[in-house]
Protein backbone atom coordinates (compact mmCIF):
# COMPACT_ATOMS: atom_id res chain seq x y z
CA UNK A 1 0.00 0.00 0.00
CA UNK A 2 1.41 3.68 -0.60
CA UNK A 3 2.23 5.74 1.67
CA UNK A 4 -1.03 8.07 0.11
CA UNK A 5 -3.33 5.04 0.00
CA UNK A 6 -2.61 4.37 3.62
CA UNK A 7 -3.06 8.34 4.74
CA UNK A 8 -6.73 7.78 3.05
CA UNK A 9 -7.31 4.42 4.69
CA UNK A 10 -6.28 6.11 8.08
CA UNK A 11 -8.90 9.20 7.90
CA UNK A 12 -11.69 6.55 6.44
CA UNK A 13 -11.45 4.39 9.35
CA UNK A 14 -10.69 7.59 11.80
CA UNK A 15 -7.52 4.86 13.42
CA UNK A 16 -4.73 7.50 13.80
CA UNK A 17 -2.73 4.65 15.91
CA UNK A 18 -1.35 3.48 12.58
CA UNK A 19 0.19 7.18 12.25
CA UNK A 20 3.36 5.41 13.99
CA UNK A 21 3.95 2.97 10.97
CA UNK A 22 3.09 5.52 8.53
CA UNK A 23 5.08 8.79 9.50
CA UNK A 24 9.23 8.55 9.17
CA UNK A 25 11.89 8.69 12.16
CA UNK A 26 12.54 12.72 10.96
CA UNK A 27 8.92 13.58 9.67
CA UNK A 28 8.48 17.12 9.84
CA UNK A 29 4.89 18.99 10.27
CA UNK A 30 3.75 22.03 8.83
CA UNK A 31 1.36 23.74 10.38
CA UNK A 32 -1.08 26.63 9.45
CA UNK A 33 -0.60 28.44 12.73
CA UNK A 34 2.71 26.96 14.43
CA UNK A 35 5.69 29.50 12.92
CA UNK A 36 7.96 26.85 12.95
CA UNK A 37 8.12 23.76 11.39
CA UNK A 38 7.60 20.78 13.93
CA UNK A 39 10.12 18.01 13.24
CA UNK A 40 10.07 14.30 14.25
CA UNK A 41 7.78 11.59 14.19
CA UNK A 42 6.38 12.09 17.69
CA UNK A 43 5.26 15.69 17.15
CA UNK A 44 4.55 15.24 13.64
CA UNK A 45 2.10 12.29 14.42
CA UNK A 46 0.97 14.08 17.61
CA UNK A 47 -0.42 17.62 15.50
CA UNK A 48 -1.55 15.17 12.90
CA UNK A 49 -4.00 13.03 15.08
CA UNK A 50 -5.03 15.97 17.08
CA UNK A 51 -5.82 18.06 13.96
CA UNK A 52 -7.65 15.02 12.31
CA UNK A 53 -9.51 14.33 15.57
CA UNK A 54 -10.94 18.00 15.41
CA UNK A 55 -11.46 18.02 11.67
CA UNK A 56 -12.50 14.69 10.76
CA UNK A 57 -15.86 15.06 12.34
CA UNK A 58 -18.36 13.29 10.08
CA UNK A 59 -18.25 16.78 7.46
CA UNK A 60 -14.26 16.06 6.13
CA UNK A 61 -14.27 15.66 2.81
CA UNK A 62 -11.29 15.77 0.02
CA UNK A 63 -12.44 17.32 -2.71
CA UNK A 64 -9.37 17.10 -4.92
CA UNK A 65 -6.35 15.24 -5.11
CA UNK A 66 -3.13 16.10 -7.64
CA UNK A 67 0.02 13.52 -7.28
CA UNK A 68 3.13 13.64 -8.11
CA UNK A 69 6.06 10.63 -7.92
CA UNK A 70 6.37 10.81 -4.51
CA UNK A 71 4.09 13.66 -3.32
CA UNK A 72 0.56 14.79 -3.40
CA UNK A 73 -1.72 17.63 -2.50
CA UNK A 74 -5.48 17.16 -1.53
CA UNK A 75 -8.10 19.54 -1.24
CA UNK A 76 -10.04 19.31 1.55
CA UNK A 77 -13.51 20.68 3.45
CA UNK A 78 -15.50 20.31 6.77
CA UNK A 79 -17.27 22.35 8.82
CA UNK A 80 -16.17 22.99 12.63
CA UNK A 81 -18.25 24.72 15.19
CA UNK A 82 -20.63 26.02 12.11
CA UNK A 83 -17.47 27.55 10.09
CA UNK A 84 -16.82 26.12 6.34
CA UNK A 85 -13.10 24.81 6.36
CA UNK A 86 -11.23 24.78 3.40
CA UNK A 87 -7.59 23.72 2.67
CA UNK A 88 -4.90 21.23 1.25
CA UNK A 89 -3.08 18.90 2.87
CA UNK A 90 0.10 18.66 0.91
CA UNK A 91 2.35 15.02 1.77
CA UNK A 92 5.75 13.91 0.71
CA UNK A 93 6.99 10.29 1.16
CA UNK A 94 10.33 8.35 0.49
CA UNK A 95 10.76 5.68 -1.10
CA UNK A 96 9.92 3.11 2.11
CA UNK A 97 6.04 4.45 1.99
CA UNK A 98 6.81 6.54 5.07
CA UNK A 99 5.62 10.10 4.96
CA UNK A 100 8.55 12.85 5.64
CA UNK A 101 7.03 15.97 5.00
CA UNK A 102 3.30 17.05 6.09
CA UNK A 103 2.01 20.61 5.33
CA UNK A 104 -1.67 21.82 5.80
CA UNK A 105 -3.09 25.28 4.55
CA UNK A 106 -6.24 26.55 5.55
CA UNK A 107 -8.94 29.08 4.68
CA UNK A 108 -10.49 31.59 5.10
CA UNK A 109 -9.30 33.65 8.59
CA UNK A 110 -12.00 32.73 10.42
CA UNK A 111 -11.74 28.71 9.93
CA UNK A 112 -7.85 29.53 10.89
CA UNK A 113 -8.80 31.53 13.78
CA UNK A 114 -11.04 28.53 15.16
CA UNK A 115 -8.58 26.27 14.05
CA UNK A 116 -6.08 27.93 16.09
CA UNK A 117 -8.13 28.14 19.09
CA UNK A 118 -9.22 24.50 19.31
CA UNK A 119 -5.63 22.96 18.59
CA UNK A 120 -4.57 25.01 21.36
CA UNK A 121 -6.98 23.70 23.50
CA UNK A 122 -6.67 19.76 22.20
CA UNK A 123 -3.03 20.38 22.52
CA UNK A 124 -2.55 21.41 25.61
CA UNK A 125 -4.68 18.71 27.31
CA UNK A 126 -2.23 16.47 25.67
Amino acid sequence: MTALHAWHALIEARDYAGLDDLLAEGAVFESPVVHTPQVGKAITAKYLASAMSLLNNGTFRYLGEWTAERSAVLEFACDLDGIAVNGVDMIWWDEADRITRFKVMVRPLKAINMLHQKMGEMLARG
